[in-house]
């Protein structure tokens, strides 16, 4: 959520009493008058403004004559909208949430901050909170978005939490509006417990969906621990089995870190033998916000120091016939041997790179770090 300057922004005080506008931008002063009060008309350089538009940003400095009223001004963070960007702007406060961005290479939509799992690691601390507005913003965005759009992404919190209906409602939506986008969807699979569930997302018949679970060990005390949550391992396992009953893809989330490192040859070793039927499985190094910052003393490891036990973990999985992928991991650190399944998986507005990456050949191929993480990398980055 970004705040705009209320200095720079005339239109704060004329606009309070609106309710908030969710909206696609153009570029095209033009668009037919039908269209023009649903769309967010966006400038770069000083023009002449028609009338009719939701909502007018300016991405520039310097003044415009005879500014209609919804006019704000962007701050320069946030300079980065452009055509076919979906906003939600809140006239009180005059406030703008981005909501999917066109060029961006992940658009993941927040279904819920609520959980009923705690994650020693969570990035995404749960918060108890009445959140139930978001099913409709993300239904009211869904036909906004480009058609050519590759993924798009649910995420929270624990996204069945919205409760059944919602959730398949909103399966169904991205579906009918965008037929050749792929659909991920994470959740801690322990609702998928309950077959019905898993039979009504199987009857919505998506053409590209993936459910990612986390399972953090190959062993109830372990993985429960980390969730914070008894029962937790067992009521996974039953949701990807009735899940994979139902044939809906599944892929198994792994995030390693101090607690559960040593573990991953014997969780690669459960997973085929008892799992061998799933989609996909990501190994992926932690992302050190949320409570991973909180709990770093106790969760921080060094993806070097863990090298062996992935390299092990990788080709188990993969001699088995099974997609494996390692997230969240930069290049260097990861064995020779099995760097064909490290993968660029971090989000473009939260991924960065050390100086020292900058001589590396290998960059493009380099997933990198989270932005967050800079102040811990591993002691052994070096170009390749």
């Amino acid at each position: 959520m970004i705040r705009l300057s209320a200095k720079d922004n005339a239109a704060l005080s004329a606009m309070t009493h609106e309710e908030p506008l969710i909206a696609k931008i153009t570029v095209n002063p033009n668009l037919p008058n039908g269209l023009r009060s649903q769309s967010v008309l966006i400038i770069h350089e000083p023009a002449a403004i028609p009338d009719g538009f939701g909502l007018v940003l300016l991405a520039f400095d310097g003044e415009i004559a005879n500014a209609p009223v919804n006019t704000v001004r962007l701050s320069n963070d946030i300079r980065y909208l452009k055509e076919n960007d979906v906003i939600k702007f809140y006239p009180a406060g005059c406030k703008i949430n981005v909501l999917y961005r066109k060029e961006a290479n992940v658009n993941t939509f927040l279904l819920t901050e609520r959980c009923n799992s705690f994650c020693i690691m969570c990035s995404q601390p749960p918060r108890d909170i009445d959140d139930s507005y978001l099913v409709d913003d993300i239904l009211e965005a869904l036909p906004l978005i480009h058609p050519e759009t590759p993924e798009i992404g649910f995420s929270g919190g624990e996204t069945t939490l919205i409760g059944n209906d919602s959730f398949t409602r909103l399966i169904q939506a991205a579906k009918n509006h965008l037929p050749n986008t792929s659909l991920h969807i994470l959740s801690n699979g322990r609702n998928f417990n309950n077959l019905d569930l898993a039979i009504k997302v199987s009857r919505v018949q998506h053409q590209d969906l993936m459910i990612g679970i986390p399972l953090y060990a190959d062993y109830s005390q372990l993985h429960d621990f980390i969730v914070q949550a008894d029962g937790a391992f067992d009521e996974t396992i039953r949701g990807i089995l009735n899940l994979k009953r139902c044939q809906v893809p599944v892929e198994i989330r792994v995030v390693i870190h101090q607690e559960n490192y040593h573990r991953l040859p014997r969780l690669a070793e459960f997973i085929t033998r008892n799992l061998l039927f799933v989609d996909h499985v990501a190994l992926m190094g932690l992302e050190m916000i949320g409570f991973a910052k909180s709990n770093q003393q106790a969760l921080w490891i060094d993806p070097y120091d863990y090298r062996h036990e992935l390299q092990d973990a990788v080709e188990t999985m993969a001699k088995a016939g099974m997609k494996v992928s390692i997230y969240n991991t930069p290049f260097c650190v990861v064995p020779e041997a099995i760097r064909c399944h490290a993968v660029k998986s971090i989000s473009d507005w939260k991924n960065d790179y050390l100086d020292e990456c900058s001589k590396c050949s290998a960059k493009q191929q380099c997933g990198g770090f989270f932005s967050w993480n800079l102040s811990k990398p591993s002691l052994h980055i070096q170009p390749l």
